[in-house]
């Protein structure tokens, strides 16, 4: 039997099959390289060139897209050359590989060298040291960061926003999107009014920062208010107010960051909801009328359990976002005020106090708090059958 289908003819003698084999072997082994070097030629290019950005552009969408493109069509032909059952066994990696490889390099690999770190005090591990003169240096102060993590003033107001974010952030926009759902889905203008809801989940959580920044805009009494807000109040005889810096009423002033990310999710969980609700049977619906049951008995006593596990799949993944809130408030706040969040924690203490070791504690934390809630989301998907 041919060592690989195709490789040589029946009649060779073993040992030209056997070079055959070899110098297709040699050959499946250097398509990739060279293709490897090329794309690797094509980054430093990016990296190091000079060139007009017009031409760097051109060069990033051929050799991103393009580069990728070639990558799988080389072996994706080069697995199809393999017996059928090496085939079917190494083809999925063809096109699964290339993502792991990814993930492991720039997710797995950054988040065990990110665990690494806050092992060690404000300088991070010395440089120039091996393992175990690492861990034997004075640098080395072993959960002590995860400690501080869990004591310090600000990382408990942040713990404490975190939880004000989930319960307001979560719970608001799951209730509005539901509602807005049902409303749209018995409106003459439902595409208009799903549209329109659905808008500012075009709108990066920066600009819609800034969008929020001018609503709650600032000016002292007796100034005409640019801010919607302001406006609004001094219009009714009230008078204005910084609203998210109001600390008088420390932490509510949150509620006024939380609003922004409400705004924004609304129109994410409305449209699952109504993708949701038009699976409902209009026979079930038709059945609970004729028994008697009003608008509020069908929504709640039918609706709500038939989509049960869509809301409940819609309210962990926006959780998660919750858990991971930065651009609004340190657009809005720069974390002060009160305002402070575990990811703002994280980015002040790493980049702004440079203690790398205390701010790489407080992305572990964030990274264990989203991982139960992400495994529940997927078992979740999995029971909708969604994969």
């Amino acid at each position: 039997m041919d060592f690989i289908n195709g490789v040589g003819e029946r009649g060779q003698t073993p040992v030209a099959r056997l070079i055959a084999f070899i110098g297709r072997a040699l050959l499946a082994v250097a398509i990739p390289a060279i293709a490897f070097y090329i794309l690797y030629q094509g980054f430093l290019f990016l990296r190091d060139s000079d060139a007009p950005r017009g031409i760097i552009a051109l060069v990033a969408i051929v050799w991103g897209v393009g580069g990728v493109a070639i990558l799988y069509w080389i072996f994706n032909g080069l697995v199809e050359r393999l017996p059928n059952e090496w085939t079917a066994r190494l083809q999925p990696f063809v096109f699964v590989g290339p993502a792991l490889v990814i993930l492991t390099w720039y997710l797995a690999l950054p988040t065990v060298r990110t665990f690494w770190i806050s092992l060690f005090d404000r300088g991070g591990p010395p440089e120039g040291l091996s393992f175990l003169e690492q861990i034997s240096s004075d640098a080395f102060v072993g959960l002590s960061n995860y400690t501080a993590v869990f004591t310090e003033r600000l990382m408990l107001e942040a713990f404490r926003n975190n939880i004000m974010w989930i319960i307001f952030g979560s719970t608001f926009s799951v209730i509005f999107g539901l509602v807005v759902a049902v409303l749209a889905d018995r409106s003459r203008f439902e595409k208009l009014a799903k549209s329109l809801i659905f808008l500012p989940m075009a709108i990066s959580f920066v600009g819609a920062g800034i969008i929020w920044n001018f609503i709650y805009e600032f000016r002292p009494a007796g100034q005409p208010q640019v801010g919607l807000l302001n406006a609004i109040v001094v219009g009714w005889g009230g008078e204005p107010r910084a609203w998210p810096q109001w600390v008088d009423i420390l932490p509510w002033n949150n509620l006024f960051l939380i609003v922004i990310v409400v705004w924004l999710q609304v129109g994410f969980a409305m449209v699952l909801f109504s993708a949701a609700l038009k699976g409902i049977p209009e026979e079930l619906m038709e059945a609970g009328r004729i028994d008697g049951a009003n608008e509020f008995q069908i929504f709640f006593r039918i609706m709500i359990p038939y989509i049960r596990g869509t809301i409940i799949t819609v309210l962990t993944t926006i959780i998660i976002f919750t858990l991971k809130i930065f651009d609004v408030v340190w657009v809005m706040t720069g974390g002060q005020f009160g305002t402070h969040v575990i990811a703002t924690q994280f980015y002040r203490q790493a980049f702004t106090a440079g203690n790398k070791g205390f701010g790489s504690a407080i992305a572990i934390v964030l990274l264990i708090a989203v991982i139960p809630v992400m495994i529940y989301n997927l078992r979740q998907f999995r029971e909708q059958e969604a994969f």
